[in-house]
Protein backbone atom coordinates (compact mmCIF):
# COMPACT_ATOMS: atom_id res chain seq x y z
CA UNK A 1 0.00 0.00 0.00
CA UNK A 2 1.48 3.32 -1.16
CA UNK A 3 2.63 5.85 1.78
CA UNK A 4 0.41 8.59 1.95
CA UNK A 5 1.76 12.07 1.32
CA UNK A 6 2.43 14.38 4.49
CA UNK A 7 0.07 17.29 4.81
CA UNK A 8 1.98 20.76 3.39
CA UNK A 9 1.94 22.88 6.91
CA UNK A 10 4.69 24.81 7.20
CA UNK A 11 4.77 23.30 11.24
CA UNK A 12 5.31 19.76 9.77
CA UNK A 13 8.09 21.10 7.14
CA UNK A 14 9.82 23.20 9.93
CA UNK A 15 9.85 19.99 12.40
CA UNK A 16 11.01 17.40 10.05
CA UNK A 17 13.72 20.24 9.20
CA UNK A 18 14.63 20.49 12.66
CA UNK A 19 14.61 16.46 13.10
CA UNK A 20 16.95 16.18 10.39
CA UNK A 21 19.19 18.59 11.58
CA UNK A 22 19.24 16.79 15.17
CA UNK A 23 20.92 13.86 13.58
CA UNK A 24 23.47 16.39 12.94
CA UNK A 25 24.09 18.61 15.73
CA UNK A 26 22.45 16.12 18.51
CA UNK A 27 24.64 14.51 21.38
CA UNK A 28 27.91 13.75 21.26
CA UNK A 29 30.87 12.55 23.15
CA UNK A 30 31.80 14.32 26.20
CA UNK A 31 35.16 15.77 24.95
CA UNK A 32 33.28 17.49 21.72
CA UNK A 33 29.62 17.83 23.24
CA UNK A 34 29.82 21.47 24.39
CA UNK A 35 30.07 22.62 20.43
CA UNK A 36 27.19 21.09 19.32
CA UNK A 37 25.48 22.24 22.50
CA UNK A 38 26.56 26.03 21.26
CA UNK A 39 25.24 24.84 18.27
CA UNK A 40 21.65 23.76 19.36
CA UNK A 41 21.44 27.04 21.49
CA UNK A 42 22.06 29.31 18.18
CA UNK A 43 19.68 27.28 16.53
CA UNK A 44 16.92 27.60 18.71
CA UNK A 45 17.18 23.58 19.53
CA UNK A 46 18.43 23.54 22.86
CA UNK A 47 15.01 22.76 24.64
CA UNK A 48 14.46 26.42 26.52
CA UNK A 49 11.61 27.24 23.95
CA UNK A 50 13.57 30.14 23.07
CA UNK A 51 12.75 31.59 19.27
CA UNK A 52 15.01 30.02 16.96
CA UNK A 53 13.92 31.96 13.60
CA UNK A 54 11.24 31.63 10.90
CA UNK A 55 13.52 28.78 8.70
CA UNK A 56 11.77 30.43 5.69
CA UNK A 57 14.94 29.14 3.48
CA UNK A 58 14.73 25.29 4.27
CA UNK A 59 10.70 25.56 4.04
CA UNK A 60 10.73 27.26 0.34
CA UNK A 61 12.87 24.91 -0.68
CA UNK A 62 11.20 21.97 0.68
CA UNK A 63 7.74 23.70 -1.06
CA UNK A 64 9.74 24.11 -4.44
CA UNK A 65 10.54 20.41 -4.32
CA UNK A 66 7.00 19.44 -3.14
CA UNK A 67 5.40 21.97 -5.97
CA UNK A 68 7.12 19.60 -8.44
CA UNK A 69 7.92 16.06 -6.89
CA UNK A 70 4.59 15.68 -4.99
CA UNK A 71 6.11 14.78 -1.32
CA UNK A 72 8.59 16.78 -0.12
CA UNK A 73 10.92 14.27 2.50
CA UNK A 74 13.08 13.08 0.17
CA UNK A 75 14.45 17.04 0.21
CA UNK A 76 15.15 17.31 3.73
CA UNK A 77 18.74 16.90 3.85
CA UNK A 78 19.10 19.51 1.26
CA UNK A 79 16.99 22.14 3.95
CA UNK A 80 18.99 21.06 6.64
CA UNK A 81 22.16 22.21 4.82
CA UNK A 82 20.36 25.52 3.84
CA UNK A 83 19.72 25.82 7.74
CA UNK A 84 23.03 25.01 8.75
CA UNK A 85 24.49 27.07 6.15
CA UNK A 86 22.27 30.36 6.72
CA UNK A 87 23.11 29.77 10.57
CA UNK A 88 26.94 30.17 10.07
CA UNK A 89 26.81 33.33 8.41
CA UNK A 90 24.58 34.76 11.29
CA UNK A 91 27.35 33.07 14.27
CA UNK A 92 29.96 35.08 12.17
CA UNK A 93 27.90 38.17 11.33
CA UNK A 94 27.12 38.55 15.09
CA UNK A 95 30.92 38.47 15.43
CA UNK A 96 31.71 40.82 12.74
CA UNK A 97 28.41 43.15 13.81
CA UNK A 98 29.29 43.03 17.36
CA UNK A 99 25.71 42.44 18.14
CA UNK A 100 25.73 40.92 21.58
CA UNK A 101 21.80 39.91 21.28
CA UNK A 102 19.91 37.42 18.65
CA UNK A 103 16.45 36.91 18.81
CA UNK A 104 16.30 38.00 23.05
CA UNK A 105 19.17 36.48 24.20
CA UNK A 106 22.94 36.68 24.46
CA UNK A 107 24.94 35.62 20.60
CA UNK A 108 27.37 32.29 20.80
CA UNK A 109 30.35 34.88 21.23
CA UNK A 110 28.66 37.00 23.51
CA UNK A 111 28.25 33.77 26.27
CA UNK A 112 31.48 31.98 24.88
CA UNK A 113 34.00 34.56 23.35
CA UNK A 114 34.72 35.15 20.39
CA UNK A 115 37.53 32.50 19.78
CA UNK A 116 34.83 29.78 20.14
CA UNK A 117 32.43 31.20 18.33
CA UNK A 118 34.33 31.28 15.12
CA UNK A 119 34.72 27.65 15.65
CA UNK A 120 30.74 27.26 16.04
CA UNK A 121 30.27 28.58 13.12
CA UNK A 122 33.03 27.14 11.13
CA UNK A 123 31.57 24.07 12.78
CA UNK A 124 28.35 25.10 11.33
CA UNK A 125 29.48 25.27 7.73
CA UNK A 126 30.92 22.12 7.81
CA UNK A 127 28.01 20.63 9.21
CA UNK A 128 25.66 22.19 6.24
CA UNK A 129 27.90 19.69 3.68
CA UNK A 130 27.51 16.58 6.07
CA UNK A 131 24.02 17.19 5.76
CA UNK A 132 23.90 16.99 1.72
CA UNK A 133 25.75 13.70 1.54
CA UNK A 134 22.79 11.88 2.78
CA UNK A 135 20.71 12.69 -0.45
CA UNK A 136 23.01 9.83 -2.19
CA UNK A 137 21.49 7.72 0.88
CA UNK A 138 18.23 8.53 -0.45
CA UNK A 139 19.37 7.63 -3.76
CA UNK A 140 19.58 10.96 -5.55
CA UNK A 141 22.43 10.09 -8.19
CA UNK A 142 26.17 11.21 -7.51
CA UNK A 143 25.63 13.82 -10.33
CA UNK A 144 22.73 15.60 -8.80
CA UNK A 145 24.51 15.51 -5.02
CA UNK A 146 27.59 17.41 -7.00
CA UNK A 147 25.83 19.26 -8.58
CA UNK A 148 23.93 20.93 -5.51
CA UNK A 149 27.24 21.15 -3.67
CA UNK A 150 28.73 22.98 -6.16
CA UNK A 151 25.21 25.34 -6.18
CA UNK A 152 25.97 25.45 -2.24
CA UNK A 153 29.68 26.02 -2.49
CA UNK A 154 28.73 29.16 -5.11
CA UNK A 155 26.12 30.72 -2.91
CA UNK A 156 28.66 30.73 -0.11
CA UNK A 157 31.48 32.54 -2.05
CA UNK A 158 28.83 35.36 -2.79
CA UNK A 159 27.43 35.35 0.52
CA UNK A 160 31.22 36.18 1.83
CA UNK A 161 31.72 38.52 -1.04
CA UNK A 162 28.40 40.40 -0.21
CA UNK A 163 29.46 40.52 3.12
CA UNK A 164 33.34 41.89 2.06
CA UNK A 165 31.19 44.88 0.44
CA UNK A 166 29.11 45.21 3.25
CA UNK A 167 32.13 46.18 5.67
CA UNK A 168 34.43 47.83 3.69
CA UNK A 169 31.17 50.01 2.71
CA UNK A 170 30.57 50.52 6.33
CA UNK A 171 33.80 52.06 7.46
CA UNK A 172 34.05 54.19 4.30
CA UNK A 173 33.13 57.93 4.29
CA UNK A 174 31.13 57.73 1.68
CA UNK A 175 28.06 56.34 1.03
CA UNK A 176 27.52 53.16 -1.28
CA UNK A 177 25.45 54.33 -4.34
CA UNK A 178 21.96 52.69 -5.04
CA UNK A 179 23.26 50.21 -7.74
CA UNK A 180 26.00 48.92 -5.67
CA UNK A 181 24.06 48.40 -2.54
CA UNK A 182 21.47 46.10 -4.83
CA UNK A 183 24.58 44.17 -5.95
CA UNK A 184 25.33 43.58 -2.26
CA UNK A 185 22.06 42.02 -1.23
CA UNK A 186 21.75 39.93 -4.26
CA UNK A 187 24.92 38.48 -3.00
CA UNK A 188 24.21 38.12 0.63
CA UNK A 189 20.36 37.82 0.65
CA UNK A 190 19.13 36.62 -2.41
CA UNK A 191 21.28 34.62 -3.47
CA UNK A 192 20.55 32.36 -0.24
CA UNK A 193 17.32 32.00 -1.11
CA UNK A 194 17.45 31.39 -4.65
CA UNK A 195 19.90 28.98 -3.92
CA UNK A 196 17.52 27.45 -1.68
CA UNK A 197 14.71 27.29 -4.31
CA UNK A 198 16.79 26.07 -6.86
CA UNK A 199 18.24 22.89 -4.81
CA UNK A 200 14.66 22.15 -4.45
CA UNK A 201 13.55 22.43 -7.85
CA UNK A 202 17.35 20.87 -9.07
CA UNK A 203 16.28 17.56 -7.02
CA UNK A 204 12.63 17.20 -8.14
CA UNK A 205 13.61 17.66 -11.87
CA UNK A 206 15.78 16.92 -14.52
CA UNK A 207 14.64 19.98 -17.05
CA UNK A 208 16.99 22.86 -16.53
CA UNK A 209 14.37 25.23 -17.85
CA UNK A 210 12.31 25.26 -15.03
CA UNK A 211 15.35 24.73 -12.59
CA UNK A 212 16.06 28.41 -13.74
CA UNK A 213 12.78 29.78 -13.75
CA UNK A 214 12.79 28.45 -9.90
CA UNK A 215 15.96 29.99 -9.44
CA UNK A 216 14.63 33.56 -10.73
CA UNK A 217 11.54 33.15 -8.56
CA UNK A 218 13.95 33.11 -5.86
CA UNK A 219 16.45 35.76 -6.55
CA UNK A 220 13.20 38.29 -6.57
CA UNK A 221 12.06 37.19 -3.77
CA UNK A 222 15.21 37.43 -1.90
CA UNK A 223 15.30 41.35 -3.00
CA UNK A 224 11.69 41.50 -1.67
CA UNK A 225 12.76 40.06 1.38
CA UNK A 226 15.63 42.39 2.14
CA UNK A 227 13.72 45.24 0.84
CA UNK A 228 10.92 44.46 3.35
CA UNK A 229 13.02 44.16 5.82
CA UNK A 230 14.49 47.37 4.83
CA UNK A 231 11.33 49.28 5.09
CA UNK A 232 10.56 47.33 8.92
CA UNK A 233 14.16 48.63 9.72
CA UNK A 234 12.40 52.37 9.96
CA UNK A 235 8.91 51.90 9.61
CA UNK A 236 7.83 48.59 10.94
CA UNK A 237 6.22 47.70 14.28
CA UNK A 238 7.99 46.15 16.84
CA UNK A 239 5.09 43.54 17.19
CA UNK A 240 5.01 42.78 13.92
CA UNK A 241 8.79 41.98 13.92
CA UNK A 242 9.88 40.76 17.43
CA UNK A 243 12.40 43.84 17.07
CA UNK A 244 12.21 47.46 17.76
CA UNK A 245 12.78 49.66 14.70
CA UNK A 246 16.35 51.12 15.17
CA UNK A 247 18.17 51.00 11.81
CA UNK A 248 18.11 54.59 11.87
CA UNK A 249 19.61 54.88 15.85
CA UNK A 250 22.20 52.38 14.89
CA UNK A 251 23.51 54.46 11.51
CA UNK A 252 22.70 51.04 9.16
CA UNK A 253 22.58 52.77 6.07
CA UNK A 254 19.77 50.53 4.40
CA UNK A 255 17.95 51.58 0.99
CA UNK A 256 15.87 54.36 1.99
CA UNK A 257 19.06 55.68 3.23
CA UNK A 258 21.10 55.67 0.36
CA UNK A 259 18.69 56.74 -1.66
CA UNK A 260 17.87 59.57 0.19
CA UNK A 261 21.35 60.75 -0.10
CA UNK A 262 21.32 60.30 -3.76
CA UNK A 263 18.22 62.38 -4.30
CA UNK A 264 18.04 64.61 -1.58
CA UNK A 265 18.68 68.49 -1.81
CA UNK A 266 21.97 69.98 -1.12
CA UNK A 267 20.18 71.36 2.79
CA UNK A 268 18.72 67.80 3.43
CA UNK A 269 21.38 66.04 2.09
CA UNK A 270 24.18 68.28 4.21
CA UNK A 271 21.89 67.45 7.45
CA UNK A 272 22.19 63.40 6.68
CA UNK A 273 25.44 63.59 6.46
CA UNK A 274 25.43 65.25 9.93
CA UNK A 275 23.21 63.20 11.57
CA UNK A 276 24.72 60.15 10.60
CA UNK A 277 28.22 61.67 11.91
CA UNK A 278 29.31 61.93 15.29
CA UNK A 279 27.94 58.69 17.03
CA UNK A 280 24.51 58.99 14.87
CA UNK A 281 21.01 59.99 15.46
CA UNK A 282 19.37 60.04 19.23
CA UNK A 283 15.85 60.81 19.90
CA UNK A 284 14.32 63.59 18.67
CA UNK A 285 17.17 63.46 15.65
CA UNK A 286 15.95 59.66 14.57
CA UNK A 287 12.52 61.65 13.77
CA UNK A 288 14.52 64.33 11.83
CA UNK A 289 15.74 61.39 9.80
CA UNK A 290 12.49 59.89 9.05
CA UNK A 291 11.36 63.10 8.06
CA UNK A 292 14.06 64.04 5.35
CA UNK A 293 13.81 60.07 4.07
CA UNK A 294 10.03 60.96 3.65
CA UNK A 295 10.50 63.99 2.21
CA UNK A 296 12.92 62.82 -0.41
CA UNK A 297 10.71 59.83 -1.50
CA UNK A 298 12.89 56.92 -0.16
CA UNK A 299 10.31 55.39 1.68
CA UNK A 300 7.75 55.38 -1.10
CA UNK A 301 11.02 54.51 -3.35
CA UNK A 302 11.67 51.20 -1.53
CA UNK A 303 8.14 50.13 -1.31
CA UNK A 304 7.90 50.64 -4.94
CA UNK A 305 11.06 48.30 -5.76
CA UNK A 306 10.21 45.61 -3.07
CA UNK A 307 6.11 45.01 -4.63
CA UNK A 308 7.94 44.95 -8.03
CA UNK A 309 10.30 42.01 -7.14
CA UNK A 310 7.86 40.25 -5.22
CA UNK A 311 5.68 40.65 -8.35
CA UNK A 312 8.59 39.41 -10.39
CA UNK A 313 8.65 36.96 -7.88
CA UNK A 314 4.59 35.64 -8.46
CA UNK A 315 5.44 35.79 -12.47
CA UNK A 316 8.53 33.62 -12.25
CA UNK A 317 6.70 30.95 -10.29
CA UNK A 318 3.71 30.57 -12.32
CA UNK A 319 6.12 30.50 -15.49
CA UNK A 320 7.45 27.49 -14.14
CA UNK A 321 4.06 25.73 -14.35
CA UNK A 322 4.46 24.29 -10.85
CA UNK A 323 2.53 20.95 -10.97
CA UNK A 324 1.57 20.85 -7.18
CA UNK A 325 -1.43 23.32 -6.29
CA UNK A 326 -1.07 22.43 -2.77
CA UNK A 327 2.45 23.58 -2.62
CA UNK A 328 1.76 26.70 -5.04
CA UNK A 329 -0.63 28.00 -2.77
CA UNK A 330 1.53 27.48 0.70
CA UNK A 331 4.43 29.07 -1.77
CA UNK A 332 2.31 32.27 -2.36
CA UNK A 333 1.53 32.51 1.52
CA UNK A 334 4.98 32.85 2.55
CA UNK A 335 5.52 35.63 -0.24
CA UNK A 336 2.52 37.61 0.77
CA UNK A 337 3.16 36.97 4.71
CA UNK A 338 6.91 38.12 4.30
CA UNK A 339 6.95 40.49 1.99
CA UNK A 340 4.47 43.24 3.50
CA UNK A 341 5.35 46.83 1.36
Amino acid sequence: MATAQPVLEAANLIADTEEEILRLVGDHDPSTAGVYAMIRYHLGLDGSGAPAGKRMRPLLGLLAYASIAGDYRPALPGAAAVELGHNFSLVHDDIEDGDRERRHRPTVWALHGVAQAINTGDMLFSLSRMALHRLTDLGFSDAKVLRLMRLYDQTCVALCEGQYIDIATSEADEVMSVDLYFDMIGRKTAALIAASIEAGALLASDDDRVIARYRAFGWALGLAFQLNDDLLGIWGAEQATGKPPTDIARRKKTLPVIYAFEHAGPEDRERLAELYGNGGPSGAEVDEVVAILERTGARDYTRDQARRHRDEALAELDAAGVVDAAARSRLEEIIVSVIAA
